[in-house]
């Protein structure tokens, strides 16, 4: 029997991958679906995907598939033939062509069985995430949001919407997706009588949330089909005014889109525009936030003059400090109270009172 995993180390893949020359397609897709025997098919379409070079992400659950996948120009035919047979229900799946990318985001094909392909805390065992409402092309995304009684939902993370959003878009402050739907419920109550649109990256966190707002009573509740990168894509091929304004945050190595020239973001340290995420180059820290080229140089990748601190002692002397340290929901913080997003919001708080002065 074939190995269903990888046993290469991950700096020999990223090197196999960097030194390709035959260009690669990324793409992310979903699907809800009732999936009996989650780890069966899973090994079974590892067992297509493998040989096909195929890199990236792919959850599995009983609930249906999520991926985001590299793969090689020459076996992207294949691929689909591949995903498309795997499941009657993933025949023609709508495939989402990443905007803008060099194919390298991926070196490894990563394969996971999970409890839910995306966590949300629902515990009802009426609600049907399948049920779910109208999808919306980019000509009629368009359309409704100069609509007034049409209300535009962002249904990401904090870190997300900072960068770049549909305009006019209420932000649901919330750190995660299950903490997001009973917050969404609350801020529309009063909004039953509207059309309720509600966006995310690919599709799938607005697609279950389009299904929540259906099982507590909306009615008139859209979600953009796959997202806001199908949006981006058909919007420029199609010509159509641009609705999204700034950068789309993606979960690869790239952190994100350019899908206009806007830069509505600033950096976490010196408040310059800029939309640049990066993690903290500090490994017992890896914060996620916003630094300009500046304060990347001044700070040499770090968050904190502290994190540059321990960035510079030698790697044994990091390690220990890491062993005795209690890292907290630090490591990998993406949270919008974290201390360092806190002295931004406290910074633009003093440049309006200035202006307003």
């Amino acid at each position: 029997m074939p190995v269903l995993h990888n046993r290469i180390s991950n700096e020999e893949l990223k090197a196999r991958m960097l030194a390709e020359t035959e260009p690669r397609i990324t793409v992310s897709f979903y699907k809800y679906f009732s999936i009996a025997a989650p780890q069966a098919f899973r090994d079974e379409l590892y067992r297509r995907f493998e040989p096909l070079k195929v890199f990236g992400r792919i959850y599995i659950a009983h609930e249906g598939i999520n991926a985001q996948a590299s793969v090689p120009e020459s076996h992207f035919e294949a691929f689909k033939t591949a995903l498309f047979t795997s499941a009657a229900e993933l025949n023609d799946i709508r495939l989402n062509i990443a905007v803008e990318d060099d194919g390298k985001s991926f070196w490894v094909l990563r394969m996971k069985v999970r409890q839910q392909i995306v966590a949300d805390g629902i515990e009802d065992p009426t609600f049907n995430p399948a049920h779910v409402g109208q999808y919306l092309k980019a000509a009629e995304v368009n359309r409704m949001i100069d609509d007034p009684d049409t209300v535009f939902v962002d249904m990401r993370n904090h870190y997300e919407y900072e960068v770049g959003h549909f305009d006019g878009a209420i932000e649901v402050p919330s750190d995660t997706f299950r903490e997001q739907l009973p917050m969404a419920l609350d801020l529309l109550k009063d909004k039953k009588d509207k059309n309720i649109v509600m966006y995310c990256t690919g599709g799938i966190r607005c697609e279950k949330a389009s299904a929540y707002m259906l099982h507590h009573g909306f009615e008139n509740v859209f979600h953009i089909e796959g997202g806001i990168i199908e949006y981006a894509r058909k919007a420029k091929e199609q010509e159509l005014p641009m609705k999204f304004i700034g950068k789309n945050f993606v979960f690869d190595e790239r952190m994100g889109e350019r899908i206009t020239d806007d830069v509505i973001a600033h950096c976490h340290q010196c408040g310059k525009p800029c939309d640049t995420h990066t993690n903290c180059k500090n490994d017992g820290c890896h914060l996620l936030f916003i630094q300009c080229t500046e304060c990347a140089a001044q700070y040499e990748g770090c968050c904190s003059e502290a994190c540059v601190t321990e960035y510079r002692l030698p790697e044994e002397e990091q390690r220990s400090l890491r062993a005795g340290r209690e890292n907290g929901i630090k490591i990998f913080n993406k949270s919008k109270d974290h201390p360092l997003r806190k002295h931004r919001q406290e910074w633009e708080r003093e440049q309006e009172k200035k202006k307003n002065d």
